[in-house]
């Protein structure tokens, strides 16, 4: 499989979790030509023994997403799962989503390092996502060892939401900045490996200037959760729809990485420790959590929040813009002539 040979517009739906990006999001962006992402973090938070066996909740609907992805999606496009490496079941989650037929795999949170292991001999294509060129060179080094490389690298900037690969997000580079070096450096190794900016990026005019640097595509993420077709509740989406720039704020996330996320009651109560006792045990999901002295379950205000209660709403920077639903195929169209 190549991805020029399936995919019409160069365009990544950015892979959202918990339960944000499943597979009618997903799917919709696949059926227009594009990569629509299923995030597998927590992906089974609706089935009913989840709590109990999050395990088998997730592989099970990590099958069923897919399966729903690819029918709304009727063969077009691409369906991917984003996968992250903090998962404490990453292995397994890998197998399962190639089981179930995805076509491709893209992983952050950390640095893949077995993906390239994992996937050998499989029928799928591999990207991982990186925020710098060194961790860019260090996955390189080790699939190398394997004979792979990557079919495309998601370089995701400053600006993007949720867990972000940087530790003082003030001092990052900008998302041009580690982009030119990157491709440069790929020019130099003469490695053809396809790159999509991500993070921040708003209309057609940032799309052309990546693209005249050499990139294949970008990523896009925040903007498709104000869709019709996003899998989340009204109420998700509506937080997205209400903040403006000057709402958002970079947390100490309880995983041990920072994150962008929209200022709400949610993060008042924490920031004055009026957060509740948290209501489930530790479902053990993420390698570096640290379930014995962080404020709140980020599972359970994930789930909440997605679910249309009050909770943890992650998001990308420069959201003003974003003020209504619409359409994944006119959101798309503030990208790409479609």
């Amino acid at each position: 499989m190549r991805i020029e040979d399936k995919v019409k517009i160069p365009i990544i739906q950015g892979g959202m979790g918990v339960g944000i990006s499943l597979s009618k999001l997903a799917g919709s962006v696949a059926s227009l030509g594009g990569i629509g992402t299923i995030s597998a973090a927590d992906i089974g938070f609706k089935e009913k023994d989840f709590f109990k066996n999050r395990k088998t909740a997730n592989y099970r609907a990590i099958f069923q997403e897919v399966k729903k992805a690819k029918e709304i999606s009727k063969g077009k496009g691409i369906i991917a799962m984003n996968i992250m490496y903090a998962t404490l079941d990453y292995d397994e989650i890998v197998k399962k989503s190639i089981e179930a037929g995805v076509d491709l795999i893209v992983s952050g949170a950390g640095l893949p390092l077995n993906l390239a292991e994992l996937t050998k001999g499989k029928n799928v294509l591999i990207g991982p996502i990186v925020s710098s060129l060194r961790a860019l060179r260090i996955i390189l080094k080790r699939w190398k060892k394997v004979d792979k490389v990557p079919d495309l690298i998601i370089v995701e900037g400053p600006l993007a939401g949720g867990h972000l690969g940087f530790k003082d997000v003030n001092k990052a580079k900008s998302l041009r900045e580690i982009t030119k070096e990157i491709l440069n450096f790929l020019k130099e190794e003469n490695l053809q490996i396809k790159v999509f900016p991500a993070g921040g990026i708003r209309n057609k005019e940032e799309v052309q200037e990546f693209l005249s640097m050499g990139a294949y595509g970008v990523q896009v993420a925040t903007p498709f959760i104000a869709s019709y077709q996003c899998d989340a509740h009204e109420n998700f989406k509506k937080e997205i729809i209400r903040a403006r720039d000057e709402d958002l704020s970079i947390i100490n996330s309880p995983v041990g990485m920072p994150a962008r996320a929209i200022k709400n009651k949610f993060l008042y109560d924490i920031e004055k420790e009026n957060i509740k006792k948290r209501n489930i045990s530790c479902i053990r999901c993420i390698k570096t959590c640290d379930s014995i002295n962080m404020k709140y379950c980020i599972s359970e205000y994930l789930i909440k929040s997605v679910l249309g209660f009050e909770g943890l709403v992650f998001s990308g920077a420069r959201i003003d813009q974003i003020n209504k639903i619409r359409n994944v195929k006119e959101i798309i169209g503030d990208y790409f002539n479609i």
